[in-house]
Protein backbone atom coordinates (compact mmCIF):
# COMPACT_ATOMS: atom_id res chain seq x y z
CA UNK A 1 0.00 0.00 0.00
CA UNK A 2 1.45 2.97 -0.94
CA UNK A 3 1.97 5.71 1.97
CA UNK A 4 2.41 9.68 2.09
CA UNK A 5 4.13 12.34 4.57
CA UNK A 6 1.73 14.14 6.57
CA UNK A 7 2.53 17.81 6.90
CA UNK A 8 6.45 17.25 5.99
CA UNK A 9 9.45 18.79 7.12
CA UNK A 10 10.82 18.90 4.22
CA UNK A 11 11.04 19.92 0.64
CA UNK A 12 11.87 17.89 -3.08
CA UNK A 13 15.96 18.35 -3.96
CA UNK A 14 15.22 21.47 -5.97
CA UNK A 15 14.21 23.24 -2.10
CA UNK A 16 17.72 21.93 -0.88
CA UNK A 17 19.73 23.42 -3.91
CA UNK A 18 17.16 27.01 -3.59
CA UNK A 19 18.23 27.34 0.05
CA UNK A 20 22.10 26.71 -0.92
CA UNK A 21 22.26 29.12 -3.48
CA UNK A 22 19.92 31.54 -1.26
CA UNK A 23 22.81 31.66 1.54
CA UNK A 24 26.04 31.19 -1.16
CA UNK A 25 27.45 34.55 -2.06
CA UNK A 26 28.27 35.23 -5.80
CA UNK A 27 26.18 32.69 -6.79
CA UNK A 28 22.35 32.46 -8.66
CA UNK A 29 19.87 29.91 -9.22
CA UNK A 30 18.27 29.47 -12.96
CA UNK A 31 15.23 27.46 -12.27
CA UNK A 32 14.75 24.93 -15.48
CA UNK A 33 11.33 23.98 -13.97
CA UNK A 34 7.67 23.78 -14.15
CA UNK A 35 5.69 27.91 -14.03
CA UNK A 36 5.78 27.91 -9.68
CA UNK A 37 7.95 25.42 -9.03
CA UNK A 38 10.67 27.68 -7.85
CA UNK A 39 8.38 30.49 -6.35
CA UNK A 40 6.48 27.71 -4.31
CA UNK A 41 9.85 26.52 -2.69
CA UNK A 42 11.18 29.85 -2.08
CA UNK A 43 7.77 30.51 -0.25
CA UNK A 44 8.09 27.38 1.93
CA UNK A 45 11.50 28.12 3.01
CA UNK A 46 12.05 31.50 3.39
CA UNK A 47 9.03 31.12 6.06
CA UNK A 48 9.77 27.81 7.60
CA UNK A 49 13.35 28.59 8.17
CA UNK A 50 12.98 30.82 10.65
CA UNK A 51 11.75 33.58 8.50
CA UNK A 52 15.18 34.01 7.00
CA UNK A 53 14.08 35.64 4.26
CA UNK A 54 14.63 35.48 0.37
CA UNK A 55 18.69 36.24 -0.62
CA UNK A 56 20.02 38.48 -3.98
CA UNK A 57 17.71 37.20 -7.34
CA UNK A 58 16.00 34.22 -4.87
CA UNK A 59 12.70 33.56 -4.26
CA UNK A 60 10.38 35.93 -6.22
CA UNK A 61 13.34 37.28 -8.03
CA UNK A 62 15.32 33.98 -9.51
CA UNK A 63 15.28 33.12 -12.84
CA UNK A 64 13.39 30.79 -14.16
CA UNK A 65 12.12 28.72 -17.40
CA UNK A 66 9.08 28.44 -16.12
CA UNK A 67 8.00 25.74 -18.82
CA UNK A 68 4.47 25.42 -19.50
CA UNK A 69 2.50 23.31 -21.76
CA UNK A 70 4.15 23.90 -24.99
CA UNK A 71 7.87 23.08 -23.90
CA UNK A 72 5.94 19.66 -22.38
CA UNK A 73 5.16 19.00 -26.02
CA UNK A 74 7.70 20.51 -27.83
CA UNK A 75 10.98 20.43 -25.19
CA UNK A 76 11.81 23.28 -23.12
CA UNK A 77 16.06 23.46 -24.26
CA UNK A 78 15.32 26.64 -26.27
CA UNK A 79 13.38 27.86 -23.95
CA UNK A 80 15.94 27.45 -21.21
CA UNK A 81 18.60 28.93 -23.42
CA UNK A 82 16.82 31.92 -23.33
CA UNK A 83 16.60 32.39 -19.81
CA UNK A 84 19.93 31.69 -19.10
CA UNK A 85 21.11 34.52 -21.86
CA UNK A 86 18.96 36.77 -20.39
CA UNK A 87 19.98 36.15 -16.32
CA UNK A 88 23.84 36.20 -17.78
CA UNK A 89 23.01 40.12 -19.26
CA UNK A 90 21.15 41.37 -15.99
CA UNK A 91 22.40 39.33 -12.66
CA UNK A 92 26.52 40.55 -11.70
CA UNK A 93 27.21 36.48 -10.12
CA UNK A 94 30.50 35.07 -10.25
CA UNK A 95 28.54 31.83 -10.66
CA UNK A 96 25.18 30.50 -12.22
CA UNK A 97 23.58 27.23 -11.54
CA UNK A 98 21.09 25.29 -13.82
CA UNK A 99 18.53 23.46 -11.55
CA UNK A 100 16.34 21.35 -12.82
CA UNK A 101 12.85 20.17 -11.93
CA UNK A 102 10.57 17.02 -12.53
CA UNK A 103 8.91 18.01 -15.24
CA UNK A 104 12.01 18.88 -17.36
CA UNK A 105 13.35 15.44 -15.82
CA UNK A 106 10.93 13.62 -17.59
CA UNK A 107 10.46 15.32 -21.08
CA UNK A 108 14.13 14.86 -21.27
CA UNK A 109 15.94 18.41 -21.95
CA UNK A 110 19.27 18.18 -22.63
CA UNK A 111 19.96 20.81 -20.05
CA UNK A 112 24.05 20.27 -20.88
CA UNK A 113 23.89 20.97 -24.61
CA UNK A 114 21.79 24.26 -23.38
CA UNK A 115 24.46 25.24 -21.16
CA UNK A 116 27.19 24.93 -23.11
CA UNK A 117 25.42 26.75 -25.92
CA UNK A 118 25.53 30.26 -23.50
CA UNK A 119 28.69 29.40 -21.67
CA UNK A 120 30.51 32.82 -20.44
CA UNK A 121 34.15 32.69 -19.47
CA UNK A 122 33.67 35.38 -17.24
CA UNK A 123 29.97 33.93 -15.86
CA UNK A 124 30.39 30.53 -15.49
CA UNK A 125 27.38 28.14 -16.14
CA UNK A 126 27.10 25.15 -14.19
CA UNK A 127 23.99 22.88 -14.01
CA UNK A 128 22.71 20.02 -11.17
CA UNK A 129 19.83 17.14 -11.34
CA UNK A 130 17.37 18.11 -8.29
CA UNK A 131 14.10 16.56 -9.30
CA UNK A 132 12.42 15.29 -6.68
CA UNK A 133 12.62 11.24 -7.52
CA UNK A 134 16.34 11.95 -6.60
CA UNK A 135 15.54 13.01 -3.01
CA UNK A 136 14.60 15.72 -0.87
CA UNK A 137 16.22 18.93 0.13
CA UNK A 138 18.73 17.27 2.25
CA UNK A 139 20.10 15.36 -0.85
CA UNK A 140 19.53 18.74 -2.42
CA UNK A 141 22.08 19.61 -0.53
CA UNK A 142 24.24 17.44 -0.98
CA UNK A 143 23.81 17.46 -4.81
CA UNK A 144 25.06 21.32 -5.25
CA UNK A 145 27.52 21.50 -3.16
CA UNK A 146 29.63 18.35 -4.82
CA UNK A 147 28.71 20.08 -7.68
CA UNK A 148 30.31 22.96 -7.21
CA UNK A 149 32.98 21.82 -4.95
CA UNK A 150 34.22 18.45 -6.94
CA UNK A 151 33.39 19.23 -10.49
CA UNK A 152 33.61 23.51 -10.68
CA UNK A 153 35.89 24.77 -8.31
CA UNK A 154 39.98 24.44 -9.32
CA UNK A 155 42.18 22.59 -7.60
CA UNK A 156 45.03 23.76 -5.15
CA UNK A 157 48.65 23.86 -5.94
CA UNK A 158 49.55 24.07 -2.63
CA UNK A 159 47.52 23.34 0.69
CA UNK A 160 47.29 26.23 3.78
CA UNK A 161 48.25 24.43 6.40
CA UNK A 162 45.60 26.29 9.13
CA UNK A 163 42.64 26.75 6.43
CA UNK A 164 39.23 24.20 7.51
CA UNK A 165 36.26 24.57 5.60
CA UNK A 166 32.89 23.75 7.66
CA UNK A 167 29.78 21.35 6.05
CA UNK A 168 27.40 19.36 7.51
CA UNK A 169 25.06 22.48 8.36
CA UNK A 170 22.53 22.56 5.74
CA UNK A 171 21.05 26.55 5.13
CA UNK A 172 17.46 26.95 5.79
CA UNK A 173 16.72 23.07 6.47
CA UNK A 174 18.72 23.89 9.80
CA UNK A 175 17.39 27.28 10.46
CA UNK A 176 19.43 28.44 12.83
CA UNK A 177 22.57 27.60 10.64
CA UNK A 178 24.16 31.06 10.49
CA UNK A 179 24.27 31.28 14.29
CA UNK A 180 25.87 27.76 14.26
CA UNK A 181 28.31 28.47 11.80
CA UNK A 182 29.72 31.83 13.19
CA UNK A 183 30.42 30.12 16.77
CA UNK A 184 32.04 27.70 15.54
CA UNK A 185 33.95 30.17 13.26
CA UNK A 186 35.00 32.04 15.97
CA UNK A 187 36.10 28.68 18.38
CA UNK A 188 38.17 27.52 15.54
CA UNK A 189 39.70 31.31 14.74
CA UNK A 190 40.77 31.25 18.34
CA UNK A 191 42.82 28.59 18.04
CA UNK A 192 44.91 30.42 15.29
CA UNK A 193 42.61 28.44 11.84
CA UNK A 194 41.31 30.33 9.14
CA UNK A 195 37.75 29.29 8.59
CA UNK A 196 35.65 28.88 5.23
CA UNK A 197 31.95 28.59 6.49
CA UNK A 198 31.08 29.61 2.81
CA UNK A 199 27.15 30.66 4.54
CA UNK A 200 28.16 33.32 7.11
CA UNK A 201 27.58 37.09 5.67
CA UNK A 202 31.96 37.71 6.40
CA UNK A 203 31.95 35.15 3.10
CA UNK A 204 32.34 35.87 -0.39
CA UNK A 205 32.88 33.64 -4.01
CA UNK A 206 36.50 33.82 -2.78
CA UNK A 207 35.82 31.37 0.17
CA UNK A 208 34.45 29.06 -2.03
CA UNK A 209 36.87 29.24 -5.21
CA UNK A 210 39.85 28.93 -3.04
CA UNK A 211 37.91 25.84 -0.46
CA UNK A 212 40.26 23.68 -2.16
CA UNK A 213 43.35 25.09 -0.26
CA UNK A 214 41.96 23.72 2.98
CA UNK A 215 43.92 21.17 4.80
CA UNK A 216 40.97 19.20 6.67
CA UNK A 217 37.27 19.50 6.00
CA UNK A 218 35.15 19.17 9.26
CA UNK A 219 31.52 17.40 8.31
CA UNK A 220 29.30 18.87 11.92
CA UNK A 221 26.54 15.60 10.55
CA UNK A 222 26.22 12.37 11.27
CA UNK A 223 24.69 11.74 7.76
CA UNK A 224 24.71 15.28 5.34
CA UNK A 225 27.60 15.80 3.15
CA UNK A 226 29.32 12.71 3.81
CA UNK A 227 29.10 12.55 0.39
CA UNK A 228 30.63 15.65 -0.64
CA UNK A 229 33.53 15.21 1.81
CA UNK A 230 34.24 12.06 0.56
CA UNK A 231 34.43 12.99 -2.78
CA UNK A 232 36.26 16.60 -2.07
CA UNK A 233 38.99 14.19 -0.63
CA UNK A 234 38.89 12.09 -3.86
CA UNK A 235 39.11 15.16 -5.99
CA UNK A 236 41.36 17.83 -3.90
CA UNK A 237 43.45 15.46 -1.56
CA UNK A 238 41.68 16.64 1.74
CA UNK A 239 40.64 15.01 4.48
CA UNK A 240 37.59 14.97 6.85
CA UNK A 241 36.96 15.10 10.16
CA UNK A 242 33.34 13.64 10.76
CA UNK A 243 31.42 14.45 14.15
CA UNK A 244 28.36 16.04 15.62
CA UNK A 245 27.45 19.50 15.85
CA UNK A 246 28.65 20.70 19.34
CA UNK A 247 26.07 22.18 21.74
CA UNK A 248 26.99 23.59 25.76
CA UNK A 249 30.31 23.06 27.42
CA UNK A 250 31.08 19.61 28.03
CA UNK A 251 30.29 18.90 23.71
CA UNK A 252 31.97 21.69 22.53
CA UNK A 253 35.47 20.63 24.64
CA UNK A 254 34.95 17.56 23.61
CA UNK A 255 34.81 18.62 19.97
CA UNK A 256 38.04 20.96 20.12
CA UNK A 257 39.86 18.25 21.49
CA UNK A 258 39.32 16.01 19.04
CA UNK A 259 39.66 18.55 16.30
CA UNK A 260 42.98 18.74 17.23
CA UNK A 261 43.93 14.96 16.66
CA UNK A 262 43.54 16.33 13.01
CA UNK A 263 44.65 19.28 12.19
CA UNK A 264 47.82 20.73 14.16
CA UNK A 265 47.09 22.83 17.03
CA UNK A 266 49.14 24.36 19.69
CA UNK A 267 47.83 21.97 22.95
CA UNK A 268 48.87 24.90 25.42
CA UNK A 269 46.18 27.45 23.24
CA UNK A 270 43.63 24.59 23.09
CA UNK A 271 43.74 24.10 26.83
CA UNK A 272 43.57 27.55 27.22
CA UNK A 273 40.89 28.22 24.88
CA UNK A 274 38.86 25.29 26.85
CA UNK A 275 39.37 26.86 29.99
CA UNK A 276 38.36 30.56 29.51
CA UNK A 277 35.77 29.62 27.61
CA UNK A 278 34.27 26.61 30.11
CA UNK A 279 34.93 29.43 32.54
CA UNK A 280 32.87 32.17 31.14
CA UNK A 281 29.94 29.77 30.39
CA UNK A 282 29.67 28.36 33.32
CA UNK A 283 29.82 32.07 34.92
CA UNK A 284 26.47 33.09 32.92
CA UNK A 285 24.82 29.90 33.69
CA UNK A 286 25.47 30.17 37.79
CA UNK A 287 23.63 32.93 37.48
CA UNK A 288 20.32 30.96 36.19
CA UNK A 289 20.40 28.32 38.15
CA UNK A 290 18.80 29.46 41.27
CA UNK A 291 15.78 30.22 39.28
CA UNK A 292 15.95 26.81 38.01
CA UNK A 293 16.36 25.22 41.63
CA UNK A 294 13.56 27.24 42.77
CA UNK A 295 10.88 26.49 40.52
CA UNK A 296 12.30 22.81 40.25
CA UNK A 297 12.53 23.12 36.76
CA UNK A 298 13.74 19.57 35.64
CA UNK A 299 11.54 17.76 33.03
CA UNK A 300 11.00 14.65 30.94
CA UNK A 301 11.86 15.88 27.25
CA UNK A 302 11.75 14.81 24.05
CA UNK A 303 13.12 16.30 20.82
CA UNK A 304 12.18 15.99 16.88
CA UNK A 305 14.34 16.94 14.64
CA UNK A 306 16.36 16.46 11.51
CA UNK A 307 19.36 14.01 11.87
CA UNK A 308 21.88 17.07 12.42
CA UNK A 309 20.09 18.25 15.95
CA UNK A 310 19.14 15.11 17.45
CA UNK A 311 22.32 14.10 18.85
CA UNK A 312 23.25 17.50 19.74
CA UNK A 313 20.17 18.30 21.42
CA UNK A 314 19.00 14.99 23.10
CA UNK A 315 22.94 14.81 25.52
CA UNK A 316 22.52 18.65 26.31
CA UNK A 317 19.08 18.16 27.75
CA UNK A 318 20.43 15.05 29.39
CA UNK A 319 23.96 16.06 30.84
CA UNK A 320 23.89 20.19 31.07
CA UNK A 321 20.31 20.00 32.15
CA UNK A 322 19.93 17.01 33.96
CA UNK A 323 16.57 16.29 32.29
CA UNK A 324 15.07 12.57 31.32
CA UNK A 325 15.27 12.61 27.25
CA UNK A 326 13.30 9.84 26.90
CA UNK A 327 12.11 10.10 23.08
CA UNK A 328 14.61 11.00 19.96
CA UNK A 329 12.47 11.71 16.59
CA UNK A 330 14.47 11.97 13.77
CA UNK A 331 12.55 13.36 10.67
CA UNK A 332 14.68 12.86 7.68
CA UNK A 333 14.15 10.66 5.07
CA UNK A 334 16.84 8.69 5.03
CA UNK A 335 17.76 6.08 2.89
CA UNK A 336 19.41 2.90 5.08
CA UNK A 337 23.43 3.73 4.28
CA UNK A 338 22.19 7.18 6.21
CA UNK A 339 19.85 5.34 8.60
CA UNK A 340 22.80 2.94 9.97
CA UNK A 341 25.28 5.67 10.21
CA UNK A 342 22.99 7.47 12.17
CA UNK A 343 22.00 4.86 14.35
CA UNK A 344 26.09 4.29 14.95
CA UNK A 345 26.38 7.78 15.95
CA UNK A 346 23.32 7.69 18.24
CA UNK A 347 23.92 4.25 19.69
CA UNK A 348 27.61 5.91 20.71
CA UNK A 349 25.44 8.99 22.81
CA UNK A 350 24.66 8.16 26.62
CA UNK A 351 22.22 9.81 27.29
CA UNK A 352 19.26 7.05 27.10
CA UNK A 353 16.80 7.76 24.72
CA UNK A 354 15.13 5.94 22.26
CA UNK A 355 15.77 6.92 18.85
CA UNK A 356 12.47 6.89 16.41
CA UNK A 357 13.20 7.32 12.84
CA UNK A 358 9.51 9.25 11.17
CA UNK A 359 8.61 11.55 8.94
CA UNK A 360 4.97 11.65 9.70
CA UNK A 361 4.01 14.35 11.90
CA UNK A 362 0.43 12.66 13.18
CA UNK A 363 2.27 9.10 13.83
CA UNK A 364 4.88 11.21 15.97
CA UNK A 365 2.03 12.81 17.78
CA UNK A 366 0.31 9.44 18.20
CA UNK A 367 3.23 7.84 19.53
CA UNK A 368 4.03 10.81 22.07
CA UNK A 369 0.22 10.66 23.32
CA UNK A 370 0.30 6.73 23.82
CA UNK A 371 3.82 7.15 26.32
CA UNK A 372 2.32 10.01 27.88
CA UNK A 373 -1.04 8.63 28.84
CA UNK A 374 -4.02 10.53 30.66
CA UNK A 375 -5.57 10.53 34.06
CA UNK A 376 -8.52 7.79 33.91
CA UNK A 377 -9.55 8.48 37.03
CA UNK A 378 -6.49 6.30 38.73
CA UNK A 379 -5.31 7.37 42.14
CA UNK A 380 -1.54 6.78 40.94
CA UNK A 381 -0.44 6.99 37.44
CA UNK A 382 2.76 7.74 36.07
CA UNK A 383 1.99 10.98 33.91
CA UNK A 384 5.74 11.39 32.76
CA UNK A 385 5.58 15.52 33.95
CA UNK A 386 6.21 17.87 33.88
CA UNK A 387 7.03 17.59 29.79
CA UNK A 388 8.75 19.98 27.38
CA UNK A 389 9.02 19.30 23.46
CA UNK A 390 11.54 21.21 21.36
CA UNK A 391 10.81 20.18 17.41
CA UNK A 392 9.48 22.34 14.85
CA UNK A 393 6.44 24.59 15.13
CA UNK A 394 4.18 21.80 13.72
CA UNK A 395 4.87 19.75 17.58
CA UNK A 396 3.71 23.01 19.53
CA UNK A 397 -0.05 21.34 19.22
CA UNK A 398 1.43 17.85 20.24
CA UNK A 399 3.00 19.52 23.34
CA UNK A 400 0.13 21.03 24.62
CA UNK A 401 -2.36 17.59 24.17
CA UNK A 402 -0.43 15.94 26.49
CA UNK A 403 0.41 18.95 28.64
CA UNK A 404 3.57 19.97 27.90
CA UNK A 405 5.56 22.71 26.51
CA UNK A 406 7.41 23.21 23.41
CA UNK A 407 10.28 25.17 21.77
CA UNK A 408 10.07 25.31 18.24
CA UNK A 409 13.77 24.75 17.11
CA UNK A 410 13.62 22.32 13.59
CA UNK A 411 12.43 23.24 10.17
CA UNK A 412 9.33 23.80 9.63
CA UNK A 413 10.21 27.17 12.19
CA UNK A 414 7.23 29.24 11.05
CA UNK A 415 6.98 30.70 14.71
CA UNK A 416 10.44 32.47 15.22
CA UNK A 417 12.26 34.90 13.48
CA UNK A 418 15.72 33.63 13.26
CA UNK A 419 18.47 36.45 12.24
CA UNK A 420 22.19 35.75 14.13
CA UNK A 421 20.54 32.70 16.85
CA UNK A 422 22.34 29.82 17.06
CA UNK A 423 22.68 26.93 19.42
CA UNK A 424 25.84 25.46 18.39
CA UNK A 425 29.48 26.03 20.92
CA UNK A 426 29.42 27.80 24.31
CA UNK A 427 27.22 30.43 23.82
CA UNK A 428 24.83 28.68 21.74
CA UNK A 429 24.28 26.61 24.62
CA UNK A 430 23.94 29.63 26.48
CA UNK A 431 21.17 31.09 24.13
CA UNK A 432 19.56 27.69 24.06
CA UNK A 433 19.57 27.95 27.58
CA UNK A 434 17.79 31.01 27.93
CA UNK A 435 15.31 29.93 24.89
CA UNK A 436 14.26 27.47 26.80
CA UNK A 437 13.81 28.78 29.92
CA UNK A 438 12.33 31.98 28.77
CA UNK A 439 9.60 29.66 27.23
CA UNK A 440 8.77 28.40 30.25
CA UNK A 441 8.60 32.18 32.07
CA UNK A 442 6.50 33.16 29.48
Amino acid sequence: MACYVERPRTTCALGGAIAVINALPGVTLVNHTAIGCGGNLSGAISGGAGNMGDGVFAGSHMPSSAVGEKEVVFGGADRLTEEITNALDVIDAELFVVATGCMTEMIGDDVEAAVRKVQNPRKPVISISTPSFKGDAYAGYEIILDAIFNKFIPKAEKKEEKLVNIFGIVPGFDPLFRGDLREIKRLLERLGLKVNTFFTADQTFDNVLNASKASLNILLSPVWGTTVVKNFEEVHGTPYFQTTLPIGALQTARFLRKLSEHIDIDPALLEEVIKTETDEYYEDFIRASDTIANRQWFFYSATVTNSNYAIPLGEFLYKELGWHQEDTFVTDQLKPIKKRALVKAFDETDFGSKLTLDTDTQRISRTLNKTRPRNQGQRYWDNKTPFFLLGSSLDRATAAEVGGVALPVSFPLSSRLITTRGYAGFRGGLALVEDIYSTLLG
